[in-house]
Parts: C-alpha cells; structure tokens; sequence
C-alpha cells in the first residue's frame, strides 16, 4: 500500500496568486464536496478540475469552502498540531439516517422487537462482530468454527480462535458497562480482555506501552505507514480522550461522529503493544450503546470493513495527512454503519422470507394435523418458546392424549426436544427448525411409546 500525496498548503497558492481577476473568479467558487464526494488532494489531482482551473486552484476553492466548517479536537497530531473534522452536508445526512435507524423504535424489525428473538439475533451478531474483527487483525478462525466454539462453550484450539473468543468476552463487558463513563481503568480491563492469551509477551496485555516497545504500522511491503506518538505522551492523551468519550470537549459534537473520534483517536495513538485495532473498534461499539443506539448491537461493522479493507487503511491515512483532517474517517465510518444496518434489515428479510417458506410447505405436506403446523410455526418466529403438554392442550381445546401424541410425534419427526421439568417434559424446536423442516419426511413416524 502506497502513502497518499500530502495536499498542497491552500493558504500559501491564496498568497501567491498575481491575478485579481483570477482570484476574485476562484473565490466566488465553492465546492466542499466535489461531485457529493469529500476528496483528498490524492483523489482531486487525478480528476479533470471545473471551469478550467488547475489541480491547485481546485484544491484552494475546496479548501476554501472546507475552512468554516472545521471543528479541532483535542487529539493532537506527533508534530502538535490538532486534528479538525467537518460536518458536511453528506456527515449530516448519514448521522441523520442513523439517528434514524440505530436509536429509536419506529420501524424496528420485528425479528428484534420481538423478545422472543431478539437473544437470537443478538448473538449471531456478537459472533459476527468478534470473528471479522478478529479476522481483519490476521486471525484464520472459519465462522463455522467461531460459532460452534462460542455456543458450545469450547475451548479455542489456537491463537486465532483465542481471538474471536476474547473479542466475543469484549462485546460482552462492553454491555454490561455502557452506563459507565470512559475511564483509563475500563479502557485497559477491555484491552486485557481482548488480548489475554493471544500476545507472545503476556507482560503487554492491559497496560500501555512504554518507551522500550517499538510499535510502528507497516505494510505488507513493509511501507511504514504510522509511527504513533511517543509513550510518554499516553497518559495525558487517554486522559483527554475519556474526556472527549464522557461528553466534554470543544462543543456539541454529534454522539455517533464522537463514537467514530473515539475509533479513530485510539488507532492513532497506538497506546498498546498489540490489538489497538480490536480495542479501538470495540470503543466504538461502547460508546454508541453509552449513548443510546442500542440498535448497534445487533450490527457488525467489521463484517463491512473486512469486504474493503484497503478503503478501511485509507480513510485513516487520507486523515493523517496535512492539515490532518479526520472527516475523510467520519465519512467513511458513517458509510459503514449505515450499511451495517441495511445488511442487518436484508439478513432479517431473508429470514422472514425463509420461515414464510417454510409455512408455506407445511401447509401443503400430508402427516402434520393442524395443530402441529400451527406449533412448528409459532416455533419458528419464536426461537427457544417452550412447549408443554397442558399449553398444547389448552391452546388448541384437546384432550392431554392428543396433546402428548401431537408433541411425541414431532419429537421423533427430529423437530421438537423433550427435556423433563419437574414431573411434565418441556419440548423445544431443534436448533436450525427451518432448515430441518425443508427436509422433513412427508409424514411423520407413529407415536413412540412412553
């Protein structure tokens, strides 16, 4: 991967311009967005400029535009300059819609209004989260393997399910401790949550690197593409950092563009041996569910960047160049949310549109009476709902031995699970009912004996 060309200083092409004519014509110009796009100087000058300027003046009439919307942060740069970033009429639309989809309750899928589904999808995405996330650092865990390990309770293999596992323990201490503000202490309990057991130096997990540690972020042709700030400096950093998490700074800042400075802030500062990449996509997740966007958790926004991640490398690269504005990230972050959430509304989709497939064959399939069809698919958009012979009876006005032979006779179809409770047996659907139920027989064995 290739550095990006430092842009032009626009102040020194205003200074220097001769012609009045020229000049009064740029000036009227104004173009923070060229084409609905906030460009770096290493997009722009690759582009045919309008009104037949050259690449420069291009660049001085968008920066022009740019200046007054520039809001510095207290994060500073190695140099100890501080970075800006802008909310530009794209910023505000994307914040907007997430605002939209990620906070409130109108036009919540039902899939995650419904409680009885909701622990369902929850999980699928805190495996998700964890695995791409893990995955985008080098980790070789397969999702079936992530999946199986974390609902069965198994022990990681090796280092890059170590990984996935630690990441999954990480999304979790982030919900059990969102009403917390951002202190150095909860930042390091989640860096040694990530990284225990996955670092070759164990002395490293959970505290900040000091001036013997050499971390610099290369390329995979050993481009140096960051060298973060001095280890000295990191206290005070993470100091302002919990600042700018908690709600203080230089003004209002937008609470979903704080979430993505607290991303961009911490891979910056690099403040650990290793894993800043996981912890400071962790941050982010923390800090939209400390302030309000519960929607995040069932998103996974690793699984977004891992489909692009030299876009995920330029964003910050494009930000880390002079005069180090950080929008190119916003945009790109905010980009990545809102398709998140479009990912999750299509995967809802096509699992309403599976199940109402599947009623669909019940329906028309000899040997399930209409009870049993009416059980398996209250099943299917109730995972976990637990079934017994009086709620059977009840429901459908039966005698208890129809109940019990409706019940068995789904159990040995392989669809429902007997666990005994107390004196009666509880029944649930089996794990993946829809998928069974596209191969079940025609029709169903004959009640086993009890």
């Amino acid at each position: 991967m290739r550095l990006p060309q430092a842009p032009p200083d626009w102040t020194e092409s205003l200074r220097s311009a001769s012609d009045a004519s020229r000049l009064l014509h740029i000036l009227r110009l104004k173009e923070a967005e060229p084409a609905g796009a906030y460009l770096h100087w290493d997009q722009l000058r690759r582009r045919t400029p309008p009104d037949d300027l050259t690449a420069e003046e291009w660049w001085l009439v968008v920066s022009l535009a740019r200046a007054p919307l520039l809001k510095e942060i207290a994060l500073e740069t190695t140099d100890g300059r501080r970075f800006q970033f802008s909310m530009t009429e794209s910023a505000q639309r994307l914040a907007h819609e997430i605002d939209r989809d990620a906070s409130g309750v109108l036009g919540v899928p039902d899939a995650i209004a419904n409680k009885a589904t909701q622990k369902q999808y929850l999980v699928r995405s805190l495996i998700e989260e964890a695995l791409t996330s893990s995955q985008l650092e080098g980790a070789a865990a397969t999702r079936a393997q992530a999946k199986q390990m974390i609902q069965e309770g198994r022990k990681p293999r090796n280092r890059s399910e170590r990984m996935v596992l630690n990441n999954y323990f990480a999304m979790e201490l982030i919900r059990e401790r969102k009403s917390e503000p951002l202190t150095p202490g909860l930042l390091l309990d989640l860096h040694r949550t990530i990284a225990t057991d996955t670092l070759d130096d164990p002395g490293q997990i959970g505290r900040l690197r000091d001036d013997a540690d050499i971390v610099r972020v290369v390329s995979d042709d050993d481009t140096i593409l960051h060298v973060p700030p001095p280890a000295a400096e990191l206290p005070g950093r993470i100091e302002r950092m919990c600042e700018l998490a908690n709600g203080g700074g230089n003004g209002f800042i937008h609470p979903v563009v704080r979430a993505v400075l607290l991303h961009f802030w911490l891979a910056y500062d690099h403040p650990f041996c290793d894993g800043n990449g996981r912890t400071a996509r962790a941050l982010f997740y923390w800090s939209m569910l400390q302030q309000g966007y519960w929607l995040t958790e069932y998103v996974s926004i690793s699984r977004v960047l891992k489909q692009a991640p030299a876009r995920y490398a330029m964003a910050f690269l494009y930000s880390e160049t002079p005069p180090y504005d950080a929008t190119y990230f916003v945009l790109h972050q905010l980009e990545v949310i809102k398709k998140s959430i479009a990912d999750l509304h299509a995967y809802l989709t096509q699992k309403a549109v599976e199940v109402r497939e599947v009623e669909s064959i019940l329906r028309h399939r000899a040997g399930f009476n209409h009870r049993q069809i009416a059980l398996l698919g209250h099943a299917l958009r109730n995972p976990g709902e637990v079934y017994t012979m009086a709620t059977h009876k009840t429901s459908h006005r039966v005698s208890h031995e129809t109940a019990r032979q409706d019940l068995y006779a789904l159990e040995a179809a392989g669809l429902l699970i007997s666990r005994k409770r107390g004196r009666e047996y509880e029944f649930v659907a089996v794990p993946n009912l829809a998928k069974v139920l596209q191969q079940a027989p025609a029709t169903n064995p004959s009640d086993p004996p009890r």
